[in-house]
């Protein structure tokens, strides 16, 4: 058999799709917004609530829903299909005797990729894009794909258990640096001279200890407030700190550990909704008793410390270890949901979503960054109230993404992003 050519490679055809993949991409790709949205809408919004005063009331049960049930796990369960999309691609052209075209196909991919992220990033300016991320560690997959499925779940262990070693040590090394500035600022209280190593140590505790003031939140949101060269220029520094510093502090434990369980499932055929119901039970079983528990210890802790920042730190020790098994209780019970075959007119719903899953991810940045930047509503809802905007995008996505496939082939980037790809412009309608 000839090998193919590039130019004679054609995208997976709806034909050839996986359903179940597509329904939980679908449900991950929304389930990403829920955490999302709080970036969008709100400054200083994540680990510590009492920043904005969200410890009372909806705004509290919302913040402690999201820690429990969602806090990196939607984007874990989206993490772990991209790299179970690895192994069905490239098998795929494999199969189809692209031979070594099938490197030059995945490359371009990703480093397309890599681009949509630059522009979710730098233009649609938000500055906790995911695609840029998942570009970056995407090129280091191609080479494991064709590992055994023991060596790429061992990869995956022992990455998360760098993440959780790092976790630990960035704990202690804080609790030092608390325990040498009381010290010194007892002897500087007593009259004592401290040296400038003690001063640092002082300066360091402040550093990590002082809380935005409403000073600072007004300011952040009085600049997102002032068009779109000012919010450009405030948000800048973040989005490169989030794109360099933070990457290879925590994208290695985080996206790289899962991209490699993702290749492993998909090995298993785990994601294909293949395994019994007793398997897909089982999991959500052990995944939540396991995973929950350890979350809402961490948000426990962090609540009856009322929001000490060492607590904080403390808590987040456990934090890839209860992030994983949430995550894989959300792999059992979406399986168990997509089995069932119930809500059948959802789950087409959700398999159009995931079909669409690139369009509909820059589509939320598109909107919010319309409604909260454009139209100035950015720090001015409640944290419950930002779920009115969750809830209205996943609606149109639900009702639009459907409709859209009964006409085209892909979604306007997935259109974009295989043509590309395959150096050709693909057909778009049906």
């Amino acid at each position: 058999m000839e090998p193919l050519t590039t130019n004679e490679l054609k995208p997976t055809q709806n034909t050839s799709r996986i359903n179940a993949l597509d329904v939980i991409r679908g449900i991950a790709l929304l389930g990403i917004l829920l955490m999302n949205i709080n970036g969008m809408g709100l400054p200083f919004s994540y680990s510590d609530p009492s920043i904005l005063g969200h410890t009372e009331g909806l705004n509290y049960y919302v913040w402690f829903a999201n820690e429990l049930f969602f806090e990196g796990t939607m984007r874990g369960l989206f993490t772990i299909l991209f790299g179970a999309g690895v192994i069905l691609l490239t098998s795929r052209l494999i199969d189809r005797g692209a031979g070594i075209s099938t490197a030059d196909v995945y490359y371009r991919r990703i480093v397309w990729l890599l681009f949509f992220g630059l522009i979710n990033s730098w233009v649609f300016l938000w500055d906790g894009d995911i695609l840029y991320a998942y570009a970056l560690f995407g090129f280091f997959l191609f080479p494991f794909r064709n590992l055994r499925v023991k060596s790429l779940m061992a990869i995956a262990a022992i990455l998360i258990s760098l993440g959780v070693v790092l976790d630990v040590y960035s704990f202690h090394t804080n609790k030092e640096i608390k325990q040498e500035a009381e010290k010194a600022i007892t002897l500087k209280a007593n009259g004592t001279a401290i040296d400038t190593k003690a001063e640092q140590k002082i300066a360091e505790w402040k550093k990590l200890t002082t809380a935005k003031t409403s000073e600072e939140i007004k300011e952040n949101i009085e600049a997102i407030h002032s068009g779109y060269f000012k919010i450009f220029k405030t948000k800048s520094n973040y989005i490169q700190w989030m794109q360099t510093w933070f990457q290879y502090r925590y994208g290695l434990w985080d996206i790289l550990s899962f991209m490699m369980l993702g290749m492993a499932f998909f090995k298993l055929r785990i994601l294909h909704g293949e395994k019994s119901v007793k398997f897909y039970l089982l999991l959500a079983i052990i995944g939540y008793a396991v995973g929950l528990s350890i979350n809402y210890y961490e948000v426990k802790m962090i609540t009856e410390s009322n929001y000490d920042p060492l607590t904080i730190y403390e808590a987040h020790q456990t934090y890839n270890i209860g992030r994983l098994f949430v995550t894989l209780g959300h792999v059992g019970l979406f399986m168990l949901f997509i089995k069932s075959g119930i809500l059948s007119f959802l789950q087409r719903s959700l398999a159009a979503v995931g079909r669409m899953a690139l369009s509909n991810y820059l589509m939320h940045s598109i909107i919010t960054s319309i409604f909260f930047l454009g139209f100035g509503h950015y720090g001015l809802l409640e944290r419950y109230e930002l779920y009115y905007v969750v809830f209205s995008i996943w609606i149109f996505q639900l009702i639009t993404s459907p409709i859209w496939l009964k006409y085209f082939q892909f979604g306007p980037f997935e259109w974009l992003w295989r043509s590309l790809t395959y150096g050709k412009k693909q057909i778009f309608k049906k």
